[in-house]
C-alpha cells in the first residue's frame, strides 16, 4: 500500500480524495436511513424534508462518487497529466457543492452558496480547458499550432458548454424525480412561475459565463505574452 506521504512532503491529492469520498459514503448511508422514514408531501407547519430531498441527496452522493474519479481516468486514458492543485480543488468543490450544498443543506442556509460554487466552477472549469487544449497544442508529434485566441476561445466555450450540461441534468432530475435541483420551489413549499421560476437556471448560466470568460481573457493574456521556447 502506497504511503501518502512521499519525501516528506503530504499528497493533498489522495488525502482529499479520501476524505471526500469517507463523507460522501457515509452520506449515502445516512440518506437511505433517513429516506425511510420521510414524509412524501411537506407539511402545513414548517418545512421538514420529504422523500424526493432524500432522493436528490443520494442521487447527488452517488453522482460525486463517479465523477470524482473523472481525472484519474482522462490521466489514464488520454495520458494527460492534470496538475495536482487542479485536482485538489476539483475535489473540494464536490465537497462544497454535494456534502455541504446538498446533505448540509448549505444552498438554503448560506445567501448565494450556489452561485459562489457556480463561479467557482466555471472559473475551474475555464482554467481546465485552457490547459487542455495548451497541453496538446506545445506537444512536438502534433503539427498542428492553435492561435492563443482561439485556445482561449475553446476553453470559455469548453465551461459554458459544461455549465449547460449540468443544467440540463439538474432538468431531467427534477421532471423525472421529482426533485428540486432548480430551485423552482422556495423553503415554505412555493411553487415559483414564469420568469421568477427561470432565475436560478439563467443566474447559474450567466454567472457560469463571467467566470470563465475571466479566466480564459488572463490565461489568454499569460500565453501571448509568455517567452516562446527557443
Amino acid at each position: 500500500m502506497k504511503k501518502i506521504y512521499s519525501a516528506g512532503r503530504r499528497d493533498w491529492k489522495k488525502i482529499t480524495g479520501v476524505l471526500l469520498f469517507i463523507f460522501l459514503f457515509f452520506s449515502i448511508i445516512y440518506i437511505i436511513i433517513k429516506m425511510i422514514n420521510a414524509p412524501s408531501v411537506i407539511s402545513e407547519d414548517a418545512y421538514t424534508k420529504v422523500r424526493s430531498d432524500y432522493v436528490l441527496m443520494l442521487l447527488q452522493c452517488i453522482l460525486g462518487i463517479i465523477v470524482m474519479f473523472i481525472p484519474s481516468v482522462v490521466e489514464h486514458k488520454l495520458y494527460v497529466d492534470i496538475p495536482n492543485k487542479m485536482e485538489v480543488m476539483y475535489f473540494i468543490f464536490l465537497y462544497c457543492a454535494i456534502y455541504l450544498g446538498e446533505v448540509r443543506n448549505f444552498y438554503f442556509l448560506i445567501p448565494y452558496w450556489d452561485l459562489i460554487l457556480h463561479a467557482f466552477s466555471g472559473a475551474m472549469l475555464g482554467a481546465l480547458g485552457f490547459s487542455l487544449v495548451s497541453y496538446f497544442n506545445d506537444m512536438e508529434v502534433l503539427k498542428t499550432r492553435l492561435s492563443p485566441f482561439f485556445v482561449a476561445l475553446f476553453a470559455f466555450c469548453f465551461a459554458l458548454a459544461a455549465g449547460a450540461v449540468w443544467e440540463i441534468y439538474e432538468f431531467l432530475a427534477d421532471s423525472l424525480l421529482g426533485t428540486n435541483m432548480q430551485k423552482f420551489i422556495l423553503a415554505d413549499g412555493t411553487v415559483l412561475a414564469g420568469h421568477a421560476a427561470l432565475r436560478d437556471t439563467m443566474t447559474d448560466l450567466i454567472v457560469d459565463a463571467i467566470s470563465s470568460l475571466t479566466v480564459t481573457v488572463i490565461g489568454y493574456y499569460y500565453t501571448i505574452n509568455k517567452p516562446k521556447k527557443s
